[in-house]
Order: structure tokens, then sequence, then C-alpha cells
């Protein structure tokens, strides 16, 4: 299928496009979450607190759609992922599905030029909604903060791909500065034992006594216990093209400049070779020449020894 855009007509839809054209600084990611169509209330109220958690970057379809991503992705599932991304302008997506096979089923993966790069198939064990922890919670679109704990994430191909998929997830806009009290939101990853844990956490910044605030962590949900299935990862050469950065976005290397391991800018200068004996220095009594001096730098003689001759 090919999907064109007619000419827009009116500028509103002008400006729609050209929001969409790909760009030196892309926009923020967004995730589209669909749910299946054998979804039980496990798996919906999931979408649920992801999405809630991913606003406002994030397009919940809460109707069920009848695809298998897995099974066959050159077929009706990968033709309505990429209608689906073309559509919200999406390039994250997260599935969910349940069957007596696979019960409580999620599917995480992305997109590259609308096509499915890689996804990773995961099982939720154990569930706690966000209603569920009857704490305060983060206001709507709280940048989080990611920590990943576990060897897996670092030794194993799948759980770093996983990593990286997650951090493209959950990793909100790009922010120039940050202020203390916006570090309201954590999202902890563990990897142990075959499993992935996933906690939520709200940050209490308590009195301490002292400028610096002592930290506490609240929990308030969604909590999920996973377990990974089947992976379809993009092959190497795939994988590091989509993550090749346009020329203009690369610094430009500047000559005779050079960094220590400390951060430490030097630069070199080039001179030409000085005369250092015709260097103007303040003119002091002391410093002064006597006149044999300088008949004796000017290869002279006396005149009052050349009278007495």
């Amino acid at each position: 299928l090919i999907y064109s855009y007619r000419k827009p007509k009116t500028k509103r839809a002008k400006r729609f496009l050209e929001k969409r054209e790909p760009k030196l600084k892309e926009n923020t990611k967004n995730a589209m979450l669909i749910k299946g169509g054998n979804a039980n209330l496990t798996v919906t109220e999931v979408l649920k607190d992801i999405y809630a958690v991913k606003k406002p970057f994030a397009v919940l379809y809460k109707k069920k759609n009848i695809t298998r991503p897995f099974e066959d992705q050159t077929s009706l599932a990968s033709i309505n992922h990429e209608f689906f991304s073309k559509k919200s302008d999406c390039s994250l997506f997260l599935f969910g599905s349940h069957n007596k096979k696979r019960p409580n089923n999620l599917i995480i993966g992305r997109m590259f030029d609308y096509h499915v790069l890689d996804m990773i198939e995961l099982g939720v064990e154990k569930f706690v909604s966000l209603k569920d922890v009857k704490n305060s919670k983060c206001p709507e679109g709280t940048k989080p903060m990611l920590i990943f704990a576990g060897d897996m994430f670092d030794v194993n191909e799948e759980y770093r791909r996983l990593k990286s998929l997650l951090i493209d997830f959950f990793r909100g806009p790009s922010v120039p500065s940050i202020r203390l009290a916006g570090l309201e939101y954590v999202l902890h990853f563990t990897a142990v034992d075959g499993k992935i844990y996933m906690r939520s956490y709200k940050v209490l910044l308590k009195k301490s006594g002292c400028k610096i605030p002592r930290i506490e962590l609240e929990e308030m949900g969604p909590s999920l216990d996973l377990v990974m299935r089947r992976t379809h990862l993009a092959s190497d050469d795939l994988y590091k093209l989509s993550l090749k950065q346009p020329k203009a976005l690369k610094p430009k290397k500047k000559k005779n400049i050079s960094h220590d391991v400390f951060g430490t800018t030097y630069g070199r200068i080039h001179m030409q070779k000085q005369d250092l004996g015709k260097l103007q220095t303040r003119k002091m009594k002391g410093l002064k020449k006597r006149p044999a001096e300088k008949l004796a730098e000017d290869g002279g003689v006396s005149p009052k020894k050349s009278k007495s001759a």
C-alpha cells in the first residue's frame, strides 16, 4: 500500500503537514497503544496505566484490532501498524493481547521510516494498577528519571535492546535545563532471574536541616512483573542506519584545539619568530646604555680619541 497526502487547501492543513516533515531535531517520540482482538481486563488496565504515564505523548486506541505482529509481519499486522503510525504520527507502539498459549501478552516496539524496526514480546505475571495504590500521583507530562539495575541489561543482547526500547518509550521530551523540584518521578527496571520488574516511585523532598533535602521514594504505581518471550530484533546494519545522524548535527572539528580527560580545552597558536633585540621595553635610567656601548654596537670610534690622535 502507498500512502500519499493530497495538496493542502488551507493554511491550517499546510502547517499540520509541515510539522510531520523530517527535521534536523525531531519532535518528541509519540507512542500508540493498541488493544488486540482478545484482550482481557488485565491487559486493558495495563494499557490504560501506561497511557496515563506516557501522556501527552501517547495515543490510546480503545477499539479492538485483530492483528498478530509476530505471526506475519508482511500482511495485515504490519500494514495496520504502518497505517496507525502514519495516522497518529507515532514511532513507538505497545500492543496488548491475551490467549491461552500466551496470557497477558504485551508487545513493545518501535518504527523506522514507518516500518517495524524491532519489537519484544513480554508476559505480565503480576500487575498492580495506579488506582490500587492510594498514594499521591505525579502531574501529567512529568519527565521520569530512568534507572536500570541488573547485569543482564549490559551482558545479554536481547536485554540490551530492551533497555534501549524502554528508554525510547519513557524518556519524554529533551529539556535544556533541570530544576530540583522537577525531579519527582522515578521509573525503576530490574532484570534478575529471567524476569523484569518495573516499579514507579514519586520522589519526596523532606526537610533535612541543611540546603540539600532528604530524599524518600513513595511507590505510586503501576507495578509490573514481566517475563521476556519472543523477540524480533533489527539487523546490525539496519539498526546503525536508524541511529545515523544528519551531518548538520555533527559538531565541526576545530583546528589546533584539543581536550584532556578532565574536559579542559587547550588551543595551539602559531606565531612567527620574534626578534627580541628590537623589543621595546620600559625606559628606565638604570637600563640606559652608555655612549661607549652605543659606539661599539654601531662599529664607530669615539670623537675625543680621534682629535688626540
